[in-house]
């Protein structure tokens, strides 16, 4: 079978897993082509892919120009690794190009974006994969069994920290960050990945109540913040997330907690369990953790691709995290709690402060 060829668009600093995902999916795909506005970037990904696989040297077409990389008609996936605020469009004009798309976290900043992107992948029949990789980590897919198959027994509450520290140093390293236009805060650039678990395992939220501030960072968006989730089969969720914390990254949690269950997952960015306490079954231990989790999600990409299924996460799992936390901005901004489903709400509806 011919390897589905891939052109990434976007050379910033989440490229290398990108890259290297594609390498050890190198019997299913290879890379065509890549695309960034700073071409020095681009020499950069290439060096670094050539170096994990010398047998495509001279083979990567590169680009300026995204539209270019969209009419090569040997391309079948194209990652979007830009920005978060421009990912949309470029995501949307893959589409209409034919081009299965594998889109970077967030993949929107409105649910109207976010709802283009799945209407279009699903009329012209193509795959979109977003960037949750935690998914494929082997307790959270064990856990997701459990939870499914009612061991848990009934859902009580679940909560999702993450307490992190991002420096000044890291805002000032490219304009766009921490604005609302362009990116989003604590929630919606870091704590997106908690929070999709959080969502993926205790299912579809009914109310969310949020406040959030900017304590300490030079920024629009917000860099700490709580809230409280009332879920549709009547668990409670609790969501911390920070930017804040001293001096460095402290950790990520995620705990689920039932009636015949306990499992909280921890380490500094939920790499460790911590308690695995489900009724009438031994604590869970998994063989090996991979160390590329994008690889995963190609793999399940290139899968979804040859026999026409879903890919784990694909365009409509990826709204639900973004949708909750726009709700969280929503009642931040309003002082209100946000009856889901959201309707038309944007990063930047926030511009301007509290209603």
């Amino acid at each position: 079978m011919e390897k589905l060829k891939v052109g990434i668009i976007g050379c910033g600093s989440i490229v290398p897993k990108h890259l290297k995902a594609v390498v050890e999916n190198s019997d299913k795909m290879e890379l065509a082509a890549l695309c960034d506005t700073i071409p020095e970037k681009m020499d950069m990904a290439q060096a670094e892919y050539i170096k994990s696989d010398g047998t495509c040297q001279g083979r990567i077409k590169k680009y300026t120009d995204y539209r270019k990389l969209l009419e090569d008609p040997e391309i079948h996936i194209v990652t979007v690794a830009t920005i978060s605020g421009i990912r949309p469009k470029i995501a949307l004009d893959a589409l209409d190009a034919g081009k299965h798309v594998i889109l970077e976290k967030p993949m929107a900043l409105s649910t109207k974006e976010a709802d283009e992107i799945i209407k279009k992948s699903e009329e012209k029949g193509l795959k979109v994969s977003v960037c949750h990789q935690l998914r494929f980590l082997p307790y959270m897919m064990k856990l997701k069994e459990e939870v499914d198959l009612g061991a848990f027994g009934k859902l009580v509450h679940a909560s999702a920290s993450m307490r992190w520290n991002r420096s000044d140093a890291y805002y000032s390293s490219a304009p766009w960050r921490g604005t609302w236009e362009y990116d989003g805060g604590a929630f919606m650039n870091q704590a997106i990945h908690v929070i999709d678990l959080l969502l993926w395992l205790m299912g579809e939220p009914e109310r969310v109540y949020a406040e959030t501030g900017t304590f300490l960072k030079k920024i629009e968006a917000e860099d700490a913040g709580a809230a409280v989730i009332r879920f549709k089969n009547g668990a409670v969720g609790i969501v911390e997330a920070s930017v804040c914390v001293y001096p460095e990254n402290l950790e990520e949690t995620l705990g689920i907690f039932g009636e015949n269950g306990t499992v909280l997952i921890g380490g500094k960015a939920l790499n460790k369990i911590e308690v695995w306490n489900v009724k009438g079954k031994m604590p869970y231990e998994p063989k090996e953790i991979p160390t590329n989790l994008h690889m995963l999600l190609y793999e399940d990409m290139a899968d979804a691709v040859v026999n026409d299924r879903q890919p784990l996460v694909n365009a409509r799992e990826g709204k639900r995290a973004v949708e909750l936390v726009l709700s969280i901005y929503k009642s931040s901004l309003t002082g209100k709690p946000v009856d889901m489903p959201l309707g038309d709400f944007s990063t930047k509806d926030m511009l301007g402060g509290k209603m």
